[in-house]
């Protein structure tokens, strides 16, 4: 008992019983102190007059009459003390521990071990307490969002692994939790969340506490964050204040952060997901029956009974019509005149090549607009690598080539005549090369020239046996189509009898 330290409310126990008259024995057979400690009381006592009937005096006046100090070891001095007005030095620029000791051993020969360095560091280390306040908020005032990892889960039907995120949205009067499973954290998830949400509460909260996620904010600043325009447009049509957190500052959202745990910490572990609609109707249950019904260890109240009664009529209702969720992105116009969302392509003007448009995209379309003008639309498309153009969107000479198939060709060749109809068969009849340019550039020969003069063209291209465009074209361009041709050769039957042109007769004699 001789190094038994002693609070200030044992030495006014043991001085009150000394007033009381008990003795010495009395109080240590009590094991409130030894005798001997008992007799250095009284003699410390009756020295102050403290055993009168006066009333005792303050606590520091006790403290220092009976020396009472700060804990202390004395049997040891560290080996480090030597060294502590250096090492205050070193802590004050910020060098760390082990860096101290090894400098310690290099320079002065340092003997003691690292945690003689670091128990002494701890002590020449100034820490402030941090002070927090807890937020109170009115009924339907505010609700706390945010995202955690969720499970990962195999599809029972397709065997695919999805890697899941929970989206869980937190009361701040009633702790009435939403939470639901996606699989990913981009706009269009978190605006979707958002409805479910308040469809799940039946109503909308008058403010929305978040982290700083870029679904949500393009520009985390503690003055001046930037809203994604999106999620703007969304807290608009709801009616809802946006309250993005101090970047960095994760406690002014302990309600949910708080939930996301507790939903990963009860709901999660433990079961089994078939697929993600599985997992959802499992958490949708289990915020209803366990989480809400659970007795809250702040409120002391069961959440699903606080929003019942004191918190769901004061929610703002729910628009008449449904609001329009549309994800608002910067795309840029690339070089084959298409801009790219979500790995699918649209068409804008050829013209706005190199520009940066703004895409608006609902469920069903997608709009791009460039200085607040709509320059296009187009049906949605989900699949990745899908592409939708609209003919009047490409430039002049890829909408010919386009629009100029063979059937347009053929009907433009057959409308001037017959040999020039003859004339494209047979270029698209060709098994290696593809005549398409060929073809068009023919048909086009007929605005320069008329359709009469190319008609001719293909005739006498076709009686020399050369269906090609630089033969109808030359044609063309020297007048030959005017001048008149040449009668056709005979064939060789009739120039080459059977009897050869070197065979003698069967009457000719040999020559020798």
């Amino acid at each position: 008992m001789s190094n038994r330290r002693f609070e200030m409310y044992q030495y006014r126990n043991v001085i009150h019983r000394m007033r009381m008259g008990e003795s010495d024995r009395t109080i240590a057979l009590a094991k409130l102190m030894g005798r001997g400690k008992c007799k250095q009381v009284r003699r410390i006592a009756e020295q102050n007059g403290w055993l009168g009937k006066e009333p005792l005096p303050d606590d520091e006046i006790l403290a220092a009459a009976f020396e009472i100090k700060p804990e202390v070891n004395p049997t040891r001095v560290s080996l480090s003390f030597p060294f502590t007005e250096q090492i205050r030095q070193w802590v004050e620029q910020g060098i760390r521990m082990t860096t101290i000791y090894r400098a310690l051993v290099d320079r002065f020969g340092f003997r003691g071990s690292y945690s003689s360095v670091r128990r002494l560091v701890d002590r020449l280390r100034i820490r402030q307490p941090q002070a927090s306040c807890c937020l109170d908020f009115e009924p339907g005032e505010a609700a706390q969002v945010d995202f955690g990892k969720g499970p990962t889960i195999v599809d029972a039907f397709t065997g695919a692994m999805l890697k899941t995120w929970i989206f869980v949205m937190t009361l701040c009067f009633s702790r009435h939790v939403h939470a639901e499973v996606v699989t990913d954290q981009n706009v269009s998830s978190w605006l979707a969340c958002h409805r479910r949400a308040f469809e799940y509460f039946g109503g909308i909260p008058g403010k929305m506490i978040i982290d700083n996620l870029k679904s949500a904010i393009t520009r985390a600043c503690f003055h001046d964050p930037e809203v994604q325009r999106t999620y703007a447009e969304l807290a608009e049509g709801y009616g809802f204040l946006i309250s993005p957190c101090p970047p960095g500052d994760p406690k002014k959202k302990g309600r949910v952060e708080s939930g996301v745990k507790y939903v990963k910490g009860s709901f999660v572990p433990l079961r089994d997901f078939r697929s993600l609609a599985d997992a959802n109707g499992q958490l949708r249950r289990w915020c209803l029956e366990t989480a809400g019904n659970r007795i809250h260890g702040t409120t002391r109240q069961k959440p699903l009974t606080l929003f019942a009664e004191a918190e769901k009529a004061i929610l703002k209702s729910l628009p008449a019509v449904p609001v329009e969720i549309a994800a608002w992105s910067r795309v840029k116009v690339h070089g084959n005149g298409h801009v790219q969302f979500e790995k699918a392509y649209y068409s804008a003007p050829f013209q706005l090549i190199g520009r940066e448009l703004w895409l608006k995209a609902t469920d069903n379309t997608v709009k791009l607009y460039h200085k607040l003008k709509l320059v296009a639309c187009h049906p949605r498309l989900h699949r990745p690598g899908r592409r939708s153009t609209v003919d009047d969107h490409m430039p002049p000479e890829a909408l010919a080539y386009k629009l100029r198939d063979p059937q347009w060709c053929l009907r433009q060749a057959e409308a001037i005549g017959p040999s020039c109809h003859e004339i494209i068969e047979r270029l698209f009849s060709s098994r290696v090369l593809d005549n398409l340019r060929a073809a068009q550039g023919i048909i086009a020969l007929g605005k320069p020239y008329g359709t009469v003069r190319l008609e001719s063209a293909c005739r006498r291209a076709l009686h020399f046996d050369n269906p090609r465009y630089r033969t109808v074209k030359e044609i063309l361009k020297q007048g030959l189509d005017q001048a008149p041709m040449e009668k056709e050769a005979p064939p060789l039957a009739a120039v080459y009898t059977l009897q050869g042109r070197f065979l003698r007769g069967a009457g000719e004699q040999q020559l020798h």
